[in-house]
């Protein structure tokens, strides 16, 4: 029988090769036309290692591949200043990344999300060694918030880990549904894979973070075992990464609100113009904090005990403590603040949308007043993920190969506590003007003082994530004709993702027992009494019990964002404000229990999946086409207001609340077709089409509704209006073509140019929908009994769309002479929806650009990633965008000798400036996280 290595096996054989092999290799011919081997005198060559052997081996995956595939190798990671598989992910054609899950978080100094193709991450499927990776998010808006369930969270995920990293741009029948833009797969290292039989690689170092002032520890190690027969290895990786995070910013909190009338009477009769006007909502300096403290590690262990059996199990586990501390002061633009002020100096800009904004102006009260709030936030945040998976790999006979897998993973964010007050800053005068929608308002308020105003925040948020999954997959060759191999097998998964019952903290009067309060009594001056008396030792509100703000803002804060805002602002400690809290905040679990303010919801998915792909090849072509059926049963809960006479199943001082659930269940067939065409024996072509899914975000899936029944009665028909998530919300499906032309044409060296375009027949994204609920109702007139009738509304929310997204990625990557090597690519990606709206996450133009230089001893690489403007979604009503950002970083190696090295990894040199915005004159924020520089020594034996 006639033997040939399909063309992922030969690469991934490749992978496995020593780099001194790679270096005595030219790129390899096709299969079709590799001419056979001569018998040659062994001739002279020279060694390449690092850097320059990573891409080698990265390329040669790319060329052999069936389908449109990018790699980067664990040697190639070492070689960037990558903390994360995020970091080494942006630097490849096609790869968005962003530094936050969703609008509204801001942004931060470390990659978060990655998404391919310029679309929202959630549609870029992550797995780990081909299987799912349960996610959690650590900062609080995140994990209950709308538009993160199916990314995952690379914060989580240290570049220690991976033996390389496969990014696929075309969907084969083969691979799990789940990624309509396509799928990244983080391969991590076996123990029968290393050449010796102990091998102890660590490394020890510290970060600095220029802007926060601080240096922090970080060590990394691995210990493998294998036999010398290769029949059993054992892995032991390990991870301990500290590191100071400081983000200073001018927030700008929404514009929603608009001036008319009824909620500012006295100003808009007085200014006529300004009905219809809309108002930053409030604008203020805020110094966020955090000590980011990642920990975990990976144990593999390999069972080899013939040929023919190959099982590997493995036990994966990383934590993210993300304490932070944020505090933000606010002036306040409020029609109910601002109406019993006269108003001067005031300027209104139109935008290109037509809406007319308030963008400066001088308020003025004849008696101090309430013209702003300074919000004090500390946080116990962290995040978690971890797996469980047995592979299984089983040669029966030498066509017919049996794979398993089998496993469990679980994912958690919490925020189990929110310390907070909110003080009121009362003044006669204060003003702002806004400076453009990408520079840092500027306000202040004259003489201000400050009282202690309310104590709020959501306590014991935990979302628990965790998906069980067995999977047998089945490959029998042919190698008959242009049929190489049959492949076919089944999945079958249950993913859960629900919330722990929350607490909405509220102030109260002492009574000596923590987080237990006693009520107001608002006849007294201090709103708190003993047996009838006037008690202000037991006030929130009393000035003695405030703790002193003895802190200070940093003297440089908000340098290079602007320049009018407050900036030598003092705060409470974190360790005081939490004293505080335990005196004066009610944490009562069933008094103080609001589903609705913490976003309870509940998602199970059970899926079924079958599949058949026949991998084709002749000469100088190959391929493959198959059929992917799946099966999604779907159940999703939440809460809702109870009905009148109805027994509730949570009864707090927010109301009587019913559980409420949805259940469906849909198929899809999901076809798919790939070609690869040896054009020359250096240029390849490869085309693929392609039907994909990915389910919607288990936050967009609860079943929460608010319903507004005002105006409507049992004798008319009015139409109600309310706000809901969609349980009925279809996955996103979508055809996809991809074509691609890849000229190898040195080694080392290769030059491309490709094609996508995307069909999305039902994307998610922001509408509203019209749907039938029971609602309790009366007569106009008040006469008759209260009924329960089904009556219409209008609901706002998520809602399923056409969409398209077209475009097209360049890339190069050539060596220059023996030692410098330069890369770069570029990617222009168009989408919006059937309205012509932008679609969330889209990145019209990406550019990445990098050079090296590399020799025995020495290594150092520059990296350029650029991104334009990204919409990222609602929040507080108005669309959020990020402005268009550089990244420059470096990475400096030295090499003693085989066994000892040291690395100097550098990023956010050019300390970009993140800035978000809501229009052309609505600013949102705009931020500055500094640089960090880490120094690492490493040791390999």
């Amino acid at each position: 029988m006639k033997f040939r290595l399909s063309p992922i096996t030969a690469a991934v054989a490749l992978l496995s090769m020593p780099v001194s092999t790679l270096a005595q290799t030219a790129p390899p011919a096709t299969p079709a036309s590799a001419p056979a081997a001569k018998a040659e005198v062994p001739t002279q060559t020279v060694e390449i290692t690092g850097i320059r052997a990573s891409l080698q081996q990265a390329i040669n995956v790319k060329r052999l591949a069936d389908a449109n595939i990018d790699v980067v190798t664990a040697e190639d990671i070492g070689k960037m200043p990558d903390k994360n598989v995020a970091d080494s992910l942006s630097r490849i054609a096609g790869i968005s990344v962003i530094t936050s899950a969703a609008a509204g978080s801001g942004g931060f100094d470390e990659r978060d999300r990655v998404g391919l193709r310029g679309t929202n991450p959630s549609l870029t499927q992550t797995l780990v060694d081909g299987h799912a990776i349960a996610n959690g998010d650590w900062f609080v808006l995140d994990q209950t918030g709308a538009g993160v369930g199916r990314s995952v969270s690379y914060t989580l995920l240290p570049s220690e880990l991976v033996s390389r990293v496969e990014v696929h741009k075309s969907a084969e029948a083969s691979q799990i549904e789940g990624g309509t833009a396509g799928s990244i797969n983080i391969i991590t290292r076996t123990p029968l894979e290393f050449r010796k039989n102990l091998t102890f690689e660590a490394s020890l170092g510290m970060v600095y973070s220029d802007l926060a002032g601080e240096s922090d520890p970080q060590a990394s190690a691995l210990l493998n075992f294998r036999n010398n027969e290769r029949t059993f290895g054992l892995m032991v990786q390990a991870f301990s990464e500290k590191r100071s995070l400081r983000r200073d910013g001018v927030e700008t909190l929404g514009f929603f609100n608009r001036l008319d009338s009824s909620n500012a009477p006295n100003l808009v009769a007085a200014h006529p113009e300004l009905a219809g006007v809309y108002l930053p909502d409030l604008i203020g300096s805020a110094l966020f904090e955090q000590t980011r403290e990642r920990k975990g590690g990976l144990v593999k262990a390999q069972f080899r005990p013939t040929k023919d059996i190959d099982l590997v199990l493995t036990g994966f586990s990383s934590k993210l403590g993300a304490e932070n501390y944020n505090r933000n002061y606010l002036m306040a633009v409020r029609p109910g603040l601002i109406n019993s002020a006269t108003l001067s100096n005031y300027e209104i800009t139109t935008g290109k949308n037509g809406d007319r904004t308030l963008t400066g102006g001088t308020f003025n009260w004849a008696n101090a007043s309430t013209a702003g709030y300074y919000d004090m936030i500390s946080r116990d945040a962290s995040a978690e993920s971890s797996f469980f998976n047995l592979e299984g790999t089983f040669k029966l006979s030498n066509a017919l190969t049996l794979s398993s897998n089998i496993g469990t993973t679980k994912g958690k964010g919490k925020t189990l506590s929110q310390d907070v007050v909110e003080l009121a800053i009362r003044t006669d005068r204060a003003g702002f003007a806004i400076n453009g929608p990408h520079s840092a308002p500027a306000f202040s308020f004259n003489n201000p003082s400050m009282t202690a105003d309310w104590i709020f925040g959501t306590q014991n948020v935990v979302v628990h994530d965790k998906e069980d999954w067995a999977q047998l997959d089945a490959e029998y060759k042919l190698d008959t004709g242009m049929l190489r191999s049959l492949k076919f097998g089944a999945r079958s998964a249950t993913h859960k993702r629900h919330t722990d019952p929350t607490v909405n903290q509220g102030p109260g009067c002492a009574s000596g027992t923590p987080y237990r309060v006693t009520g107001f009594d608002w006849s007294q001056p201090s709103a708190c009494a003993v047996n009838g008396v006037d008690a202000p030792q037991n006030s929130p509100f009393a000035a003695a019990s405030l703790p002193a703000l003895s802190a200070s803002y940093p003297s440089n804060f908000g340098s290079g964002l602007g320049s009018g805002f407050p900036t030598q602002i003092g705060y409470i400690p974190a360790d005081a404000l939490a004293a505080y809290n335990a005196s004066f905040a009610n944490r009562d679990p069933i008094a103080r229990r609001s589903p609705f303010d913490g976003g309870e919801y509940s998602v199970k998915e059970s899926t079924t999946a079958v599949y058949v792909q026949a991998n084709l090849e002749g000469d100088a072509w190959g391929g493959n086409v198959g059929v992917r059926l799946v099966r999604t049963k779907q159940t999703s809960g939440s809460f809702r207001p109870s009905r009148d006479g109805e027994t509730p199943d949570v009864s707090s001082l927010f109301g009587n609340f019913n559980a409420t659930s949805d259940s469906r269940t849909y198929t899809d067939v999901l076809p798919s077709a790939s070609v690869r065409l040896d054009i020359t024996k250096d240029v390849v072509g490869r085309m693929s089409v392609s039907r994909t899914m990915t389910r919607a975000d288990y936050t967009a899936l609860s079943a929460y509704t608010s319903l507004n029944t005002n105006g409507m009665f049992l004798d008319n028909a009015a139409v109600g209006g309310g706000t809901a998530g969609n349980p009925g919300l279809k996955p996103v499906r979508s055809t996809n073509i991809d074509a691609n032309i890849s000229w190898y044409f040195a080694p080392r060296a290769y030059a491309s140019v490709g094609a996508f375009h995307m069909d999305l027949a039902s994307y998610i994204t922001n509408g509203s929908f019209t749907a039938t609920y029971p609602v309790l109702l009366g007569n106009t007139g008040g006469g008759g009994d209260v009924q329960l009738v089904d009556r219409q509304f209008v609901i706002t929310g998520l809602t399923n769309k056409k969409a398209t997204v077209s475009g097209m990625e360049f890339a190069f990557e050539t060596p220059i002479g023996n030692n410098f090597g330069v890369g770069a690519n570029y990617t222009l990606s168009n989408g919006s929806d059937e309205d012509g709206k932008l679609l969330r996450g889209n990145v019209k133009n990406a550019v990445n650009l990098t050079g090296y230089y590399e020799n025995d001893v020495f290594s150092a690489r520059v990296n350029y990633n650029h991104m334009d403007d990204i919409f990222l979604g609602l929040d507080r009503g108005t669309e959020y965008f990020q402005k268009g950002v550089g990244v420059l970083s470096a990475s400096l190696g030295y090499k003693f000798n085989a066994n000892f090295g040291i690395t100097l990894d550098m990023q956010n040199l050019n300390n970009p400036t993140l800035v978000n915005y809501a229009s052309d004159v609505q600013p949102r924020a705009i931020y500055k996280n500094g640089r960090q520089y880490y120094l690492t020594a490493r040791v390999k034996f």
